[in-house]
This record gives C-alpha cells, sequence and structure tokens, in this order.
C-alpha cells in the first residue's frame, strides 16, 4: 500500500465498532486468532465501509442502495494518494492542498468513496459525473447529510452517455485531476466467470455461483467493449480537454492493455504517461496517467492557479 494509507497496518476493529455498533456482530476470529470479518459477506462488507468512513474520514452518514457498487476503502485510498503525487512533482515534493485543487471523478457511482477521500486527506474539491439517476439521489443524500462534502463536492449528471468530459467540463474550467474506476467486463456473463474464478482461488475450491460480496449495479461494471473500449474512447476524448486538465487518469485491471493505452497516448501527442503499480494484498492494479500539457505550461498552471 501506499505509504500515506491510513490503512498500511490493517484495520482496527475495536475501534471501527465505535463508529459503527452494527459491525460488532459481524467480527469472527480468523485461523491466527485475530479479530477479522466475512468478506464474503455483502452486509459485513458494507458496514466495514461504513465504519470506516466515519472513523477516518469524517463522515457523520454514509449509506448506498442495495446492489451498487461497495469498494473497498484502502485500495480507493491508494489511487488517491497516487494521483497526489503526480501533483506532488510539480509542487516541491508536497502534495497540494486545498480547494484550489480541483479533481473530476468520472463515473463517481453512489458511494462516492474518491470524493470522500480526497477531501479528508487533501482538502481538494471534486465534481463527480455520474449517469445513473439512482446513484445521482444517493450521492445529493451522502451531500446533504455530511458537512465535509456540502462545500467541496459537486454533483453532475451526465447526460450524454457516450461521453465523458463533455457535457460535464463546463466553459472556463480548469481540472488538475481526473479520476475513473471504469467498467471492467464487457457483459454479464464475462462479469459472473471472472467472479467465480476469483472466489474459487479465494476459498481454493471451485465455486459456481456468482457473489458480488462488493456489490456492483451493471452500469458500474459493465460496458459495451468492456475497460479495453471504455478507457480507449476516455483517451479519445482527453485530446479534446489537453488544454483544461493537468493530469488525466483512470485505474486498469488487465495489465495487458497498457502497451495498447500508451501507444495510442503517443499518437495524440501526451507529453508524458505515467503507469503506477498498486497493490493490495494479493490483489495487483494499476492506473494510467497522462497530460497534454507541456513542463513549461505545467509551470505556469501552478503559478496561475495553486497560488491564488
Amino acid at each position: 500500500m501506499h505509504e500515506r494509507n491510513k490503512h498500511i497496518n490493517g484495520y482496527d476493529l475495536e475501534r471501527l465498532v465505535q463508529s459503527c455498533p452494527d459491525l460488532k456482530s459481524h467480527i469472527t476470529k480468523n485461523p491466527k486468532g485475530r479479530d477479522t470479518i466475512n468478506f464474503f459477506n455483502p452486509i459485513a462488507v458494507k458496514l466495514l465501509n461504513q465504519a470506516i468512513l466515519m472513523a477516518d474520514y469524517g463522515l457523520t452518514y454514509w449509506d448506498i442502495p442495495d446492489g451498487y457498487l461497495c469498494p473497498p476503502v484502502p485500495g480507493r485510498a491508494d489511487y488517491i494518494h497516487s494521483v497526489a503525487d503526480l501533483l506532488t512533482g510539480n509542487n516541491e515534493s508536497k502534495p497540494p492542498k486545498g480547494k484550489r485543487i480541483k479533481c473530476l471523478d468520472i463515473g463517481v457511482g453512489a458511494n462516492a468513496i474518491y470524493p470522500i477521500i480526497g477531501i479528508a486527506e487533501y482538502e481538494w474539491s471534486f465534481t463527480g459525473a455520474e449517469i445513473d439517476f439512482q446513484a445521482i439521489k444517493n450521492l445529493e443524500k451522502l451531500k446533504l447529510l455530511n458537512k465535509s462534502l456540502k462545500e467541496q463536492f459537486e454533483i453532475r449528471q451526465q447526460t450524454l452517455s457516450e461521453h465523458f468530459f463533455q457535457g460535464i467540463i463546463r466553459e472556463g474550467e480548469f481540472y488538475d485531476l481526473t479520476i475513473c474506476n471504469p467498467p471492467f467486463f464487457s457483459n454479464t456473463e464475462e462479469a459472473q466467470t471472472a467472479n467465480r474464478r476469483k472466489l474459487s482461488k479465494l476459498k481454493n475450491k471451485k465455486i459456481n455461483k456468482a457473489s458480488f460480496n462488493f456489490g456492483g449495479h451493471s452500469k458500474e461494471l459493465i460496458y459495451k467493449g468492456g475497460e479495453k473500449r471504455f478507457v480507449r474512447n476516455m483517451i479519445r476524448e482527453s485530446s479534446t480537454y489537453g488544454q483544461f486538465v493537468m493530469w488525466f487518469s483512470t485505474l486498469i485491471s488487465k495489465e495487458t492493455l497498457v502497451p495498447a493505452f500508451k501507444d495510442m497516448l503517443g499518437q495524440l501527442k501526451a507529453k508524458k504517461i505515467k503507469v503506477i503499480p498498486m497493490s493490495q494484498g494479493n490483489k495487483k492494479s494499476r492506473i494510467i496517467a497522462w497530460t497534454f500539457l507541456a513542463e513549461k505550461q505545467i509551470e505556469a498552471w501552478k503559478r496561475t492557479r495553486w497560488n491564488k
């Protein structure tokens, strides 16, 4: 995990129960006699997230509709800290903090995990773009019931289903970062197959029925053409907005896709491309980040926008 990740030494479940008493009934002992929860139980996972977000990230309320993605917090925190490092390179080795840093979350979902962490850790301002109406309703409730989100989290509905930045980035707006957790699968069958494979590996036995312990609505998990097409389309559109964003980024599940994405970015004249590895336990993933700004433009960006 990233060195600044609050969860690098695991969870203090006893402390977390103080924030979410309902979690207590889901705590068990692992084979080594240590407290844990059943990570195959969606209810336990959701309660753990509630406890973490209230105890460690300043929320007074957090919930999501049934069936929506309930992402593991440590991995999402790693993403935020990793993209903070992108800005650190342009800020005298210190991650920039404060409302002046603008971040756009493409497909923020119903959970708002990235804005919650980014605001708590760095005090950044976030715009969350989302296409799903029920997810937006939940985001509005989260914003209403959490003081920390009221001033620094704006929700925008994406009405153009084939676009990422068009319809969201408005005239005269500039963003220091864009982030994204893309849908990884082409269809339901592919998602279920991947889930069964994952469960079989974790339980060390063949699993015949998919069980999404972290949830996931179809729009969160599935995109025609899968992760490959989604990210390619995002990269293509990003070139149109290259002067309005310092760093674009997205999570990448399949490492084999990275070379093709880098080639495409090269053809579109990206000035810098970075691949940032991430690891939580046995799970490995990576972020690909790119900018269309030259070094002198980035320095000018910092002087004019960060030093206001």
